[in-house]
């Protein structure tokens, strides 16, 4: 399984050259299986670039799972080419908006509407297939599985764990560790610290011993205090996530658009990063992982 970074960074593009060695696309990672089964893991950005180097494979036949429909892993499908090129198959995978409830093709079908892009929804050329996922739903790719869990963000967001011949990976998406909403002294506080420790089992188990695992690490320590809520994780949270599921490599992404390569470098230099089996990296543009 081969798994490479085309987008890493979050909330808005960031081109330039203070981003230029860990890339300034939104987020999107690709993985082609042993097997050859193409899978996309959120469609920011980075999904242009990388659409142009699948364009040696036609007819295509590709999987994108979403993890959520904020603009920054959505805002590059309009331009994913593969979807004008007749005789290619493109699964889209994703949640129904909670607050609107409205279906995942109608979510994505809206950002390529008149009034916000001069090609619509009905005139693609590609078939496509929507996917509306209930939470730990395993999705069956030959003999690949992924496999989701509902993480928290202000939206519906699946993590997906991705297990293929033997080697694993896992993708938090957005992802802020749950946080207890009642003062100690309150009367639903002790409740309310039972079900986080559910949830963070129910999220421990299924991505424990992954190979590798990719997460939220959009802010430091000190950004979080005024961010709290903002559904994002930090680099210590990152850490402290690690040592639960102890993967073989932790790579850091969802980098924070105004943070420059040389930013991003002191902050890693400066983590408290433990001792044990887990390998830590900074997430890149370019980047592939062979397992």
């Amino acid at each position: 399984m081969k798994i490479k970074f085309w987008g890493v960074r979050g909330s808005i593009p960031s081109p330039g050259p203070k981003t230029v060695r860990y890339g300034g696309n939104t987020t999107c990672i690709y993985i082609e299986t042993d097997e050859g089964e193409h899978i996309i893991l959120d469609a920011g950005t980075g999904i242009f670039p990388l659409a142009h180097t699948l364009l040696s494979k036609l007819p295509l036949k590709c999987h994108i799972f979403l993890t959520h429909t904020h603009w920054d892993h959505i805002q590059g499908l309009p331009f994913f080419v593969p979807i004008f090129i007749p005789g290619n198959v493109i699964d889209i995978y994703g949640a129904f908006d909670l607050v609107t409830n409205r279906n995942l093709k109608d979510v994505l079908s809206r950002q390529m509407d008149y009034t916000y892009f001069p090609v619509r929804e009905a005139e693609l050329k590609a078939e496509i297939k929507y996917h509306v996922l209930h939470e730990r739903q395993t999705i069956n790719i030959g003999s690949t599985k992924v496999t989701n869990v509902l993480m928290n963000h202000p939206v519906l967001n699946f993590g997906y764990r991705i297990d293929n011949n033997g080697k694993s990976m896992f993708f938090t998406g957005d992802n802020e560790p749950l946080y207890n909403i009642y003062d100690p002294a309150d009367d639903f506080y002790g409740e309310y610290e039972k079900l986080m420790a559910q949830k963070n089992n129910m999220i421990f188990e299924l991505i424990q011993g992954v190979d590798v695992l990719i997460a939220d690490a959009a802010y430091t320590d000190e950004e979080y205090k005024m961010k709290r809520g903002w559904g994002h994780g930090t680099h210590s949270s990152c850490i402290e996530m690690s040592k639960v599921v102890r993967p073989s490599a932790l790579y850091l992404t969802h980098h924070e658009p105004t943070r420059s390569d040389d930013d991003l470098e002191k902050i890693y230099q400066n983590i408290n990063v433990p001792s044990g089996d887990t390998s830590y990296f900074l997430a890149k543009e370019g980047l592939e992982i062979i397992l």
